[in-house]
């Protein structure tokens, strides 16, 4: 019987212990609610906010996501502090747990700075061509830890925002404008002159080429079997790539229609008698 009465006093010490927590549970779930649509309210002004204003793309990506974690933090600390948690206490196992935390995340704390270090020196913004990290892509997005970039093949690179901030970076969109440099082989019996001037009527012909500064034809190298020649001229951005292929097609048409050999790898080989 004695325990039984011990069991009973234990549903009776729950129950009252329920209907004395049942008030801050409600007013807790209420805010939670109230507060997740508030966040939400928030996140559309704010959008609406950067819409109107010409902010750089990834900046405006960067703080909303910043504005949407730390509000969700301060819900939460809200949330748990109604159900009855001292806020001093909350804040010092919040202290704890963040150094724990911050001691096991140190790659993504970087990575965290490293962003920061982009959306204040700007290396680059969404939009430009790059060359990070042994890989070649248009920016897409910037976000807290990491920056996408689609590639040639439509695929999408995701680089950690500490490498990128802490490496060579190659941004090809920087300047409006780009220096093209190909290099072509001629036979040692082929007019060095002749082919010099089918290169420059070339690119004075191609109006997406820049006659400021002029392009330039050079002998480059004397290579074991041709000489080489360098030929350089400017693009606009938009132009470089067509006009690069453009190029390269058209010289070895004309080439073969005047005769200019292009000489390929050859070996000899011989054979004891």
């Amino acid at each position: 019987m004695k325990d039984l009465s011990n069991y009973d006093q234990h549903i009776e010490n729950a129950i009252n212990w329920f209907w004395d927590v049942f008030p801050d549970m409600i007013t807790a779930i209420i805010i939670l609610i109230v507060g997740l649509w508030f966040i939400k309210f928030i996140n559309r002004l704010t959008r609406k906010f950067f819409d109107r204003k010409d902010y750089d793309v990834a900046l405006e990506s960067f703080l909303m996501q910043l504005i949407n974690v730390g509000l969700k933090v301060l819900l939460f600390v809200a949330v748990v502090t109604q159900l009855g948690v001292e806020s001093t206490s909350l804040l010092a196992v919040l202290g704890s747990a963040g150094l724990a935390i911050g001691l096991a995340l140190q790659g993504s704390l970087a990575n965290f700075a490293g962003g920061i270090l982009i959306l204040f020196f700007k290396p680059f913004k969404i939009g430009d061509f790059i060359s990070a990290q042994g890989v070649d892509g248009t920016v897409k997005e910037i976000t807290i830890f990491t920056t996408k970039l689609n590639t040639f093949g439509n695929q999408v690179a995701i680089i950690p925002n500490g490498q990128l901030s802490n490496n060579n970076i190659i941004n090809y969109n920087a300047e409006e404008t780009r220096r093209d440099k190909i290099d072509i082989g001629i036979g040692y019996g082929s007019n060095i002159k002749e082919a010099k001037d089918i290169l420059l009527q070339i690119c004075k012909e191609q109006t997406t080429i820049l006659k400021d500064p002029e392009p330039q034809v050079f002998v480059g190298e004397l290579g074991d079997s041709s000489v080489n020649l360098t030929l350089r001229f400017w693009a606009n951005n938009e132009d470089f790539w067509a006009v690069h292929f453009f190029v390269i097609e058209e010289l070895k048409s004309r080439f073969d229609k005047a005769n200019i050999e292009i000489p390929f790898p050859q070996r000899v080989v011989h054979t004891p008698k």
